[in-house]
C-alpha cells in the first residue's frame, strides 16, 4: 500500500465506522501506518464524509509530508501506539456505548469470551484533555497487553495489525460495551474468571476457532 492508497483506505474506513454509528460528526480519528509514514484523518473533518484529500500523511515524528490539512490533535497518541505496540492501524471513536461505559467503570470486565480477542477485560484510562500528553500517557498505559482501551468521559481506542483488524476491534469493543450495558439493567453481569478464560483460549487453539476451515480439515 502506498500513501495514496492509504489515504483512500482511511477515508473508506471512516465511512464504514460512521455507518455503524461509531464515528459521529468530527468526533474521532483513524490512521494506518505505511512504512515510515502514517496516513491520519485531518482535524475538523466530518468523518462520515471524509475524502482522501482530508487524510494527512505524517512521518513518525509528527511532521506532515503530504496533505493540505493539519492532522488530528490526537496524532501524538496514534504515534505512541505505533511506537509502543507496533500497530498497523489505529481507530479512536466517541462511540455511544463505549463512551457510556467510560463514564462509570474503571474497567470493563470480561463478560464474554469474544473479548479475549481484545485482551480480556478493558481498562479505562483516566480523564485528560484531548490532544494532551497526559491523555497519551494514560491511554498507552491502559493499552498494555490489550488491543483496545476506554478513555474516561471521552471515548474508545483500538488498534490492529491492519486497518481492517483495527476497525474490527473497534466494533467488537462497542459490541462488548453494549452487551454490558444491557446486562447491567437486569442485574450484576457475570464475569468470566481466569480459569474460564484459559479454557476458552485452549478450546480456540485446539479447534482453530475464528478462521474458515475446509471440511477435510475436520477429518
Amino acid at each position: 500500500m502506498d500513501s495514496d492508497e492509504a489515504r483512500r483506505a482511511v477515508a473508506q474506513a471512516c465511512h464504514g465506522l460512521a455507518r455503524e454509528g461509531l464515528l459521529i460528526g468530527t468526533a474521532g480519528n483513524v490512521s494506518v501506518r505505511v512504512g515510515e509514514h502514517v496516513a491520519v484523518t485531518a482535524t475538523g473533518v466530518v468523518l462520515g464524509r471524509a475524502t482522501p484529500e482530508q487524510v494527512t500523511v505524517a512521518d513518525l515524528d509528527g511532521g506532515v509530508v503530504a496533505g493540505e490539512f493539519a492532522p488530528t490533535s490526537e496524532l501524538e497518541l496514534h504515534l505512541g501506539i505505533y511506537r509502543d505496540f507496533h500497530a498497523g492501524a489505529v481507530v479512536h471513536t466517541h462511540s455511544p456505548q463505549a463512551t457510556a461505559v467510560s463514564l462509570v467503570l474503571d474497567e470493563l470486565p470480561c463478560v464474554h469470551y469474544q473479548m479475549l480477542a481484545l485482551g480480556g477485560s478493558i481498562r479505562v484510562a483516566p480523564f485528560a484533555v484531548f490532544g494532551s500528553a497526559e491523555l497519551a500517557v494514560g491511554t498507552l498505559a491502559a493499552l498494555e497487553g490489550k488491543s483496545a482501551a476506554l478513555l474516561a468521559n471521552h471515548g474508545a481506542i483500538a488498534y490492529g495489525s491492519t486497518l481492517e483488524a483495527a476497525v474490527d476491534n473497534a466494533l467488537l469493543l462497542e459490541w462488548a460495551c453494549g452487551l454490558y450495558l444491557r446486562a447491567a439493567t437486569l442485574g450484576v453481569p457475570r464475569v468470566l474468571d481466569p480459569e474460564q478464560q484459559a479454557a476458552v483460549v485452549a478450546a480456540a487453539v485446539r479447534r482453530g476457532y475464528g478462521r474458515p476451515r475446509r471440511i477435510e480439515e475436520e477429518r
